[in-house]
């Protein structure tokens, strides 16, 4: 019981944290003159992904490597499936072509990285400091990119950053650096008593840490990308939805992974994670192309095959904890329903591509006349 009960507050105290930690960076950010692209870019996309570097920093330094990994990669699964499923229920997102034609393949790229760097049983000390420098790059590139954007877009951004501010950017310095130092300090204790919970339970069910990381804890680091993709698929700002998720998978892998294997040493990563959870997380990394290439859209159908498929891997997750008869069987199913979902997605987006590049194409040829 004093267990979940630390679960439970550790919760609190990161989504709380991270709301106060990106309001007071926020408004400095504003104060000091930073555009509101820039902020939206940096400071709330960090944000979001707050709890997860709180939670893995704390379970490395307390030895508790396998929760620290549990926690990135089922932190990207959830995003994807689950999130991204719940914003789809709720109404057909809109994607971007600059998220299907650059982020998402710079994300699938990442993933292969990280799972190649996984091959040799961890993820060491170096190969946390490559990820780190690609995060650096990737956000300086970000913020020289967004200096260009359309009137449009800065206005929208602008917008954003004001709702999200709220009173806080007429506070004074005083208060808006309080909530900053607040914020982290709430984070850092909500990630103590989160990973200290969740490894007691672990070892009260007798399971391992990892399954812990990939379920209880991952669903609770998400949270806030959960709030975030779930108000903004309500608001109607569809395509917002869409670009959290990318970006904080992103930023999982390279800013919390990266300065977990960093800080850490090595990651270990055992045959478990090797053998299931990697591939699952790179597999439906890849389903994303095909998804949002098929009209740049994701529909509610799509988004409800998304949850259920964040279903049936914890179910399976906990199964095989549990060492139940049924894994094989599903193991088995597996190795035949994944493939052809493979395929039809991938049919699908194939068709959709096909169908938005002559549409363009059609469009291009009807208007070179009349130019």
């Amino acid at each position: 019981m004093i267990a979940l009960l630390a679960v439970a507050a550790g919760l609190v105290l990161l989504v709380g944290g991270a709301e106060l930690l990106v309001r007071g960076a926020a408004a400095l950010a504003a104060r000091a003159g930073v555009d509101p692209v820039i902020i939206g870019l940096t400071v709330v996309a960090f944000g979001t992904s707050a709890p997860e570097l709180a939670v893995s920093l704390a379970s490395a330094a307390g030895g508790d490597e396998e929760v620290a990994l549990g926690n990135v990669v089922g932190s990207n699964i959830a995003n994807i499936l689950l999130i991204l499923g719940v914003s789809a229920l709720i109404g057909t997102l809109v994607v971007a072509q600059r998220i299907v034609r650059l982020d998402v393949p710079i994300v699938l790229g990442v993933t292969v990285a990280v799972v190649l760097m996984s091959l040799d049983g961890g993820i060491g000390r170096i190969d946390g400091f490559l990820l780190v420098a690609g995060v650096l790059t990737y956000t300086g590139w970000l913020v020289r990119d967004a200096r260009r954007e359309s009137a449009a877009v800065r206005a929208e951004y602008g917008t954003s950053m004001d709702e999200l501010e709220g009173a806080a950017v007429d506070k004074p310095l005083a208060v808006q650096l309080g909530m900053t130092i607040g914020g982290l300090v709430v984070l850092v204790v909500g990630a103590q008593l989160l990973v200290g919970g969740a490894v007691s339970i672990a070892e009260s069910l007798g399971v391992s840490d990892l399954v812990i990381g990939l379920t209880v804890v991952a669903v609770g680091t998400s949270l806030p990308e959960l709030a975030t993709s779930v108000t903004a698929a309500r608001r109607g700002e569809r395509d917002l939805a869409v670009g959290n998720v990318i970006g904080s998978n992103l930023f999982n892998l390279l800013a919390v992974l990266g300065a977990t294997a960093a800080t850490a040493g090595t990651i270990e990563v055992g045959r478990t994670a090797m053998r299931v959870d990697l591939p699952v997380m790179l597999v439906i990394t890849f389903l994303l192309v095909p998804v949002f290439w098929n009209g740049f859209t994701v529909t509610r159908l799509e988004g409800l095959v998304l949850v259920l498929c964040y279903a049936a891997y914890l179910a399976y997750v906990t199964l095989a904890a549990a060492e139940h008869d049924l894994v094989t069987t599903i193991e088995l199913v597996a190795l035949v329903v994944v493939p052809v979902m493979i395929v039809l997605f991938s049919v699908a987006g194939v068709r959709g591509w096909r169908r938005d590049r002559a549409q363009r194409t059609g469009g291009g040829a009807a208007s070179g006349p009349a130019a």
